[in-house]
């Protein structure tokens, strides 16, 4: 049974409640500047024994630095090399240097509000919206722990990021863009597969299948910090891609003389790096073809994706086709990211239901309101 003591500060009267924990050890809580709070928080103590849900006070004077470690250590095992690099950096460089001196029950919903909010102001959504997860991430655990009874960083919003605009080239901008490059077979595949930078110049020999067209997409090589990590595909899964008739020449000529674990594409024996963003050779071949042609849309590698999406969608694609190319996890992810390419579409499955209307209606009574 819970007791409520008064005692006097500098401060003047204060309340203590003594309290034995569902370990029968007894401590206490004090500071309460009414009676009446003292109750109140004695009461909830009761009921939180009596329904299992009592969260020890000294168990949440942990700070978020002393938590931190075990969730990081739990997250290397799980994301992909260049994914935990962004995550760690986050929390070196935002989390720690804000939160990691904190003790986690002393944390309030309004000041992790507060804080993203300032984030906000200088950093992405991209960024703001990683912080925000690795700090929930890590108070999950310490309520998943009984450390804390709430977690203060869920439910927090935070500002959503902006959709960039897309570029797609077309099928003559992007075979004079090949043209311009070192490596313009890579540059076709990219633009007519969808395949992804790592996924592409993760492909080998055994890779192609000839006889059907296929690419097979079973590992990514991704840079990070200076070196090539070959993993799983984005979302850990395989799936088979077509090409058109027009790349098996090119094709041959990469496979020809080589054994069926080497490199399609290689750059020297090695893996092709993604070319730098400022002065890589993809940039250079970019420049120079809008020397002569303003017009030329700023590209970047991971842009030609889209260019496959919208050449497969001019082409009669169906939504569902085209996320298993791009390998989404659905077609309503396809037609989100696509929802501008799929307006045209609309358009001209309009017309083909006028037209098939008018074909019916001939000899009909309705026949006039339909070909009008």
């Amino acid at each position: 049974m819970a007791t409520v003591t008064a005692y006097q500060t500098k401060a003047g009267k204060r309340y203590r409640v003594r309290y034995r924990k569902p370990d029968k050890s007894q401590t206490d809580k004090r500071g309460f500047k009414t009676k009446k709070e003292a109750e109140l928080f004695a009461a909830t103590v009761t009921v939180s024994k009596a329904t299992g849900e009592y969260i020890d006070p000294a168990r949440g004077r942990v700070t978020v630095a002393q938590l931190a470690p075990d969730w990081l250590a739990a997250k290397k095992g799980t994301l992909k090399p260049s994914t935990y690099r962004a995550v760690e950096g986050s929390w070196r460089t935002h989390v720690e240097k804000e939160w990691g001196h904190r003790e986690i029950q002393s944390l309030e919903p309004s000041e992790v509000r507060a804080w993203l909010g300032k984030l906000s102001e200088g950093k992405s959504a991209t960024v703001v919206s990683r912080c925000r997860g690795i700090l929930a991430g890590i108070l999950d655990g310490a309520v998943d722990d009984l450390r804390i009874r709430k977690n203060p960083a869920r439910g927090v919003p935070v500002k959503k990021k902006k959709g960039q605009r897309r570029v797609y080239l077309t099928h003559d901008q992007v075979h004079r863009l090949a043209a311009k490059t070192p490596h313009p077979t890579l540059i076709l595949v990219l633009a007519y597969t969808g395949l992804r930078w790592g996924e592409a110049t993760g492909l080998r020999v055994s890779s192609v299948n000839e006889v059907r067209r296929r690419l097979h997409v079973e590992e990514n090589a991704v840079l990070s910090d200076g070196v090539i990590h070959v993993g799983t595909p984005k979302g850990h899964e395989k799936r088979s891609v077509p090409y058109p008739p027009f790349l098996k020449k090119r094709l041959a000529v990469l496979i020809e003389g080589k054994r069926p674990d080497a490199l399609l594409f290689d750059d020297g024996g090695d893996y092709v790096r993604l070319p730098h963003a400022a002065h890589g050779w993809f940039t250079k071949a970019v420049k120079a073809i809008r020397e002569k042609d303003a017009q030329f849309p700023r590209i970047t590698p991971h842009g030609l994706r889209h260019t496959a999406a919208s050449l497969a969608i001019a082409s009669g694609a169906t939504p569902k086709a085209v996320q298993r190319m791009l390998g989404h996890k659905s077609a309503a992810m396809t037609l989100d990211t696509y929802a501008d390419l799929f307006e045209d579409d609309l358009d001209s499955v309009a017309d083909r239901m006028a037209e098939a209307a008018r074909k019916a209606g001939e000899g009909k009574p309705w026949a006039e309101e339909v070909s009008a």
